[in-house]
């Protein structure tokens, strides 16, 4: 070994490149570990409206541990998200002492159920609010499809100049739909042949020439045919 030149480069230059290693993890130990870097400031960018400070400092307490380099971003971002209009959190450094967070908030777009609120992704959230909002109901999973379908069935019925307050989606994927004037509308199941869209588009056609010469409060309207539609007036006598 000792007679061989290149087998002694080799060994001396891994040495050298172990040495190298070790000294700057000491050197990112001491760095992580030094007082001389502090974090002064958590700095929250972007206007929100249902999160406050206070909610954002409850949160953080005791979560920001550490120097400038050494904080853990994740634990910062992990407390945030679960407060209750918080839809995502992101974390960054921004030298020389401050941390800064963006949060993005839930924007409610409908009540769901009995409880909870459903965004305007189709996410459900916990939180309350007293705005008026259109109610949604469904089986577990489904809030991002009554979503789509709320908006698709609101541009459908656009031409009679009403919108829904309810839509709602039975455990049987029927579908249900209240209007603000108050008609109650059965959708029915999705076919192939014969999409709720489709009967809900015929509907809004026929509309001005049938139900809309009718000078009386519509009660229920039955949508479940394929060549038409039933129809309950309240207290219609015959």
């Amino acid at each position: 070994m000792w007679d061989n030149p290149r087998l002694l480069n080799a060994t001396a230059n891994a040495l050298i490149v172990v040495a190298v290693l070790l000294t700057l993890f000491a050197l990112l130990q001491l760095l992580l570990r030094s007082p001389l870097f502090p974090v002064r400031e958590i700095t929250v960018l972007g206007k929100l409206e249902q999160v406050d400070g206070a909610q954002i400092a409850r949160a953080l307490e005791g979560r920001v541990s550490g120097n400038f380099f050494a904080a853990d971003l994740l634990a910062v971002r992990t407390a945030l998200e679960p407060l209750p209009w918080v839809r995502r959190a992101s974390v960054r450094r921004a030298w020389p002492d401050r941390i800064e967070v963006t949060v993005e908030e839930h924007v409610a777009f409908a009540r769901w159920g009995d409880s909870g609120l459903v965004n305007t992704h189709g996410e459900r959230f916990a939180a309350e609010t007293a705005v008026p909002l259109p109610l949604f109901a469904g089986p577990a999973g489904t809030e991002a499809e009554v979503t789509r379908r709320y908006r698709r069935f609101s541009e459908l019925l656009a031409p009679l100049g009403d919108t829904p307050e309810r839509l709602v989606l039975t455990p049987r994927f029927a579908w249900q739909l209240r209007l603000a004037r108050g008609l109650n509308v059965e959708l029915g199941r999705d076919s192939a042949r014969d999409p709720v869209e489709r009967r809900l588009a015929r509907f809004v056609e026929a509309y001005p020439h049938t139900l809309g010469r009718i000078q009386r409060p519509h009660g229920y309207v039955d949508l479940r045919y394929p060549n038409g539609f039933a129809l309950r007036i309240p207290d219609l006598k015959s």
